[in-house]
């Protein structure tokens, strides 16, 4: 398994926070609180695995949102009033991003294993530092602490960019980036390791692709559920993603079969 030097694991939907939940419902009281202006759970997380800041920005520019903003407001959001969404969902977002830090299930069996192979574990989130300060240290009493991480506005820019993996590179100390793994359950996260140089595996079940807690996902029928894996499993394999599975609790195996390619020289 020395043929892996690194995976880089995203944190909400792919570590902790099962059905990135944290994100997503403080967009939406975000909009409503700063400028009573309705904005739906879907719409918030299309744009989901950016740094906060450009994901207002971006879910301001989607079509449906940027229409309804018009007619309320008469123009389309401009970056102050981006700033003012942002400075309304900070310390909302700090205020209850710990209660979201326990881990998926099968996730920290997965990583004590990653580790057993003496793979490095780096991070990187579309949270902000202070937000991460926050998060890290409450995910840590609950078992899971990655050697390195990294947060949105750490680098020169975040995802849909390389920075933040690329950081996580330097960090650790890797010889090549084709030795590393990137995890993440959302499109820019992907394009974030593939920008980077790095296999991508996305993570559909317990993350933004499907965007359920877990107990709303065990309400549903085993049709419902077949059919919500083959969006989530299409939405990121069309994202770029090399392998998709349905959670880290069974990401072993592609672990190994990427280590077996790079033995074998292939490159991602």
């Amino acid at each position: 398994m020395n043929n892996i030097e690194a995976v880089i694991l995203d944190w909400a939907g792919t570590v902790v926070d099962y059905g990135s939940v944290a994100p997503t419902t403080i967009f939406v009281e975000a909009f409503k609180r700063a400028y009573d202006f309705d904005v739906t759970l879907a719409e918030a997380r299309v744009p989901m695995g950016m740094g906060k800041w450009d994901h207002i920005k971006t879910l301001g520019q989607l079509p449906s949102v940027d229409s309804r903003w018009q007619q309320q407001f008469g123009a389309s959001m401009s970056d102050d009033i981006v700033d003012a969404i942002y400075n309304t969902f900070m310390p909302l977002q700090k205020a209850k991003v710990a209660d979201h830090a326990t881990p998926i299930d099968g996730a920290l069996a997965t990583i004590e294993w990653l580790k057993a192979q003496n793979i490095k574990i780096g991070s990187c989130s579309g949270y902000p530092r202070e937000v991460m300060e926050i998060l890290v240290p409450a995910a840590k009493e609950q078992g899971y602490e990655p050697d390195c991480w990294v947060a949105s506005d750490d680098t020169i820019g975040s995802r849909p960019g390389p920075w933040m993996a690329l950081e996580n590179v330097q960090k650790l100390g890797i010889k090549d980036v084709a030795n590393c793994i990137k995890f993440d359950d959302s499109a820019p996260g992907i394009t974030e390791g593939i920008s980077a140089g790095m296999w991508t595996v996305g993570i559909a079940l317990t993350g933004n692709a499907v965007g359920l807690t877990e107990n709303e996902w065990l309400a549903l029928s085993s049709e419902q559920q077949a059919e919500l894996k083959r969006k989530a499993y299409s939405e990121l394999y069309d994202a770029g993603a090399h392998y998709v599975v349905d959670s880290l609790d069974d990401a072993i195996a592609v672990v190994q079969q990427i280590s077996s390619l790079r033995a074998r020289q292939m490159r991602p």
